[in-house]
């Protein structure tokens, strides 16, 4: 299933080492909506945790450029 672009936002910032808190002031939207989209991405990647859905959206996109 593919990932939203707000999905692949907050995943790259997962990426980079972000804590929920800062990934919600980056992107301007509440702690809660950011775990909300970390369930959804790890639904539609069927990951177990954080280091898992990075690398399978690497699996599935070899060329992400994060």
């Amino acid at each position: 299933m593919k990932l939203s672009t707000r999905e692949q936002d907050v995943l790259t910032l997962i990426a980079l080492g972000f804590s929920d808190k800062e990934m919600a002031v980056e992107l301007k939207i509440s702690e809660r909506t950011i775990q909300t989209y970390i369930v959804s991405i790890f639904a539609k990647l069927n990951a177990r945790n954080r280091a898992n859905a990075i690398f399978l959206y690497m699996r599935q996109h070899p060329n992400w450029d994060i």
